[in-house]
């Protein structure tokens, strides 16, 4: 076992040692994709600072306006010239405060729309980079769901944070600079206190409500997670009549949602309770001050009524305040699980020097002395050699578990191997760029998944770019042309989730086609066949080896009449080879290699007895 000791972690038990970040390092992260656009930040702050200028000159002018239609104000002047000019005024500065607002969004929605673009781009990159382990052990409701989070976080950050955050604390700045300035520091000094008390029980009380969102949102993706799986699963449900498990499975998924739902909205309310309380005593205490002050004669009517406007409009967006802040702190969270997605290590990755492998013709494949396990407990190859001459076939047939499907992992290079090499023309391939790898072998898997598509969109996906003619070649090479015609859409059929819509056998046919499309050096057929009826097997096996012809090709199998003509067949059990020849070389050997021909054979003959009495009857 000492020599499976390097096995790397797998990627999600990596990632669940990791500690979480800092609302600083979330944005840290975030201010790179929106500063590739800083020429549009630098414009919407200026249009910010402008719409709060034009906010804040609103009550004042409010003031003079009020002030000039005094009782003991000139009438001609207060009723004509003066009042009008302040009201033209005073709507141009409320229409400029809306102008400026609306133009920082339109300069700043590119900024935004692009930075979650990028995001979004790059974390879907990331995950198709990651290895199979990580997607064979992924939870794919909750996964799309905290991806899905993650990108309206980042609208939600910069909505809530540079067009209320922000434009808050420049208006409050300015507003106690004019209160100091204008009349005395108690004005400021209440304003301040009021504020202070007002943000310190917000962020208090959204702290401790945080625990509760947050469970709310994992009881959310829990529930989100197993409905996708019920519905990804929908034929193993109606196979066993579960409907109704499948139905009090989710629903106590959604009774457990329920309940943190109304807790969170238990203590939102307690959180706008106080907020009032809060606000309602400041305002109390400004008005009483500035009351005092007109009954003394220091303070205009006016005065009153500007510093009540202050007040409102400073409060109003306090009045949200909490749930910004709440939403703010969710969106950090969010976005925290999208960026470590993103740094979620790449098991299998590119080394700094790897080369692109180059053939001008099929090439030599080879095992050497290779060990491997997917878990250090359980290893699943053990000292494997052998090796595929170029365009030759060679077929490996065994028990299930006995590590014939792994061969074709470790080639495709989804794993790395921990003892021995994989080479391909006497390359090894950690040391090969994984894309010219990949470009370079075409496998017909025995599990055949469809896109959700139409039939010409899963051939054509072994080449895009091939032309309607070729993918019509490769459906009647793949014997399944006849069949998509007499369909009424023919090649634009919908194939269904997973392909569902299809037999296994038309599935299969589909896989083989897209494969034969590609028209790679290297081919792996693994049970290429299985899906088939005789007949169709036979006819197909004829096409497959025409077009093996001159490519170097590796076909794992469970039915041995399929591969009695590969020039080398290999026989595992338990990870080992312990036989190996041609077909006849094998049976002469009378090992066991023969033992499984001779009861597939016999196998073979009582299914053909069974087929005669079935048609007499």
């Amino acid at each position: 076992m000492r020599r499976f000791a390097h096995i790397p972690a797998p990627e999600n038990q990596a990632s669940a040692t990791e500690s979480p970040r800092s609302d600083r390092d979330t944005l840290a992260r975030l201010w790179p994709y929106l500063w590739a656009y800083k020429g549009r930040v630098v414009l919407a702050l200026a249009f910010m600072i402008g719409a709060k200028v034009a906010n804040v000159g609103v009550p004042l002018l409010l003031k003079s306006l009020v002030d000039k239609l005094a009782p003991n104000a000139n009438s001609a002047q207060a009723m004509l010239v003066v009042p009008v000019g302040l009201l033209v005024a005073y709507g141009l500065l409320r229409l400029s405060t809306s102008l400026f607002t609306e133009l920082r969004e339109l300069v700043f929605a590119k900024a935004t729309e692009g930075a979650a673009r990028s995001i979004s781009l790059q974390v879907f990159s990331h995950l198709h980079a990651l290895s199979l382990r990580f997607h064979l052990e992924r939870q794919t409701g909750g996964m799309t769901r905290d991806i899905e989070r993650g990108t309206r976080a980042v609208h939600s950050l910069i909505s809530y944070s540079l067009y209320s955050i922000v434009p808050t604390l420049i208006e409050v700045t300015m507003v106690l600079s004019l209160l100091a300035i204008k009349f005395d520091m108690v004005f400021a000094w209440i304003t301040l206190a009021a504020l202070v008390i007002y943000i310190a029980f917000t962020v208090s009380v959204t702290q401790w409500r945080t625990r509760f969102r947050r469970e709310m949102n994992e009881l959310d993706s829990k529930a989100h997670t197993r409905a996708i799986d019920s519905l990804l699963n929908y034929e193993t449900v109606k196979y066993f009549n579960n409907e109704a498990f499948e139905t009090r499975r989710y629903d106590e998924a959604l009774e457990r949602l329920r309940r943190a739902g109304v807790k969170t909205q238990q203590t939102l309310s307690l959180l706008n309770t106080g907020q009032q309380t809060i606000i309602a005593m400041g305002l109390i205490l400004m008005l009483w001050r500035a009351t005092g002050g007109v009954v003394a004669g220091r303070m205009t009517v006016g005065d009153l009524v500007m510093v009540n406007a202050f007040m409102i409009q400073l409060y109003i967006p306090l009045n949200f305040l909490g749930v910004i802040y709440r939403e703010i702190k969710q969106s950090l969270t969010d976005l925290d699980k999208m960026f470590t997605l993103m740094l979620r290590d790449r098991e299998v990755a590119d080394s700094p020097d790897a080369k692109p492998l180059l053939l001008k013709g099929p090439p030599s494949v080879r095992f050497d002395h290779v060990e491997f396990a997917y878990d250090p407990a359980r290893p699943i190859l053990h000292e494997v050699s052998f090796e595929i001459p170029a365009g030759q076939t060679v077929a490996v047939v065994g028990p299930s578990g006995s590590g014939k499907s792994t061969l074709a992992r470790l080639l495709y290079r989804f794993y790395d191997v921990q003892g021995g090499r994989v080479t391909v023309n006497g390359h090894d391939i950690k040391g090969l760029t994984q894309d010219s790898l990949r470009r370079s072998i075409g496998i017909v898997p025995q599990d055949t998944v469809l896109f959700n598509d139409t039939v010409a969109y899963n051939i054509a996906y072994g080449r895009p770019e091939a032309s309607q003619d070729e993918v019509m070649a490769a459906a009647r090479a793949a014997r399944i042309h006849d069949f998509i015609s007499s369909t009424p859409k023919g090649y634009d059929t919908m194939v269904g989730e997973r392909g569902l819509k299809l037999s296994g056998g038309e599935k299969q046919r589909v896989a083989i086609a897209r494969t034969l499309l590609k028209d790679p050096p290297i081919l792996v057929f693994d049970e290429a066949t299985s899906a088939l009826d005789s007949a169709n097997e036979r006819a197909i096996q004829a096409e497959l080896a025409a077009v093996a012809q001159g490519k170097t090709v590796l076909v794992i199998a469970h039915r041995l009449s399929t591969i009695v003509h590969a020039h080398e067949i290999l026989v595992m059990d338990h990870g080992r080879i312990i036989e190996r020849g041609t077909h006849p070389q094998l049976l002469a050997a009378n090992g066991r290699y023969a033992q499984m021909w001779r009861l597939q054979q016999a196998g073979g003959h009582e299914a053909q007895v069974a087929n005669a009495d079935a048609d007499m009857a």
